[in-house]
């Protein structure tokens, strides 16, 4: 069993996993939005790929902690994803949400550091983010 990391954008979700321990989290691919249901199938199937039991959905908060208007996008793609879950005889696998604040510019950072091209940054920023989410999430729940 793994846990799934999301950041889940307008244009793209970058995805990552935990690694067997719960104790890394690994970028896996960046899904090029195209709508909520196919979205969420793809998902849907990585769940199951990389047997998945806890989902950690980046929420993209305001400064002051408060909701943004991004945040009701990705509670609606959240809900759709726990109905294609649960139609799939997937109920079990839960759904939790992160704090998501500066995760992307922390993701930038991290590739800039790394002396990646902008264009490569562009590729799999979302993608570390989702390493971000997830990782905060292991680091905040180690027993």
């Amino acid at each position: 069993m793994r846990y799934m990391g999301l950041d889940i954008g307008d244009k793209t979700v970058g995805v990552a996993v935990s690694d067997p321990l719960f104790i890394s989290a690994n970028g896996i691919t960046t899904i090029e939005r195209v709508g909520i249901r196919k979205d969420t199938g793809k998902i849907l199937d990585l769940v199951k790929e990389y047997e998945v039991s806890l989902i950690v959905a980046g929420l993209p908060l305001m400064l002051d902690g408060s909701d943004s208007p991004q945040t009701e996008k990705v509670r609606e793609f959240v809900r759709m994803l726990e109905n294609k879950l649960r139609s799939s005889g997937l109920a079990g696998v839960g759904i939790v949400f992160q704090d998501e604040r500066f995760t992307t510019k922390i993701a930038e950072s991290v590739l800039i550091e790394a002396n990646m091209r902008r264009e490569k940054r562009k590729e799999i920023i979302d993608r570390q983010a989702a390493v971000i989410i997830l990782q905060s999430y292991l680091d905040s729940h180690r027993n």
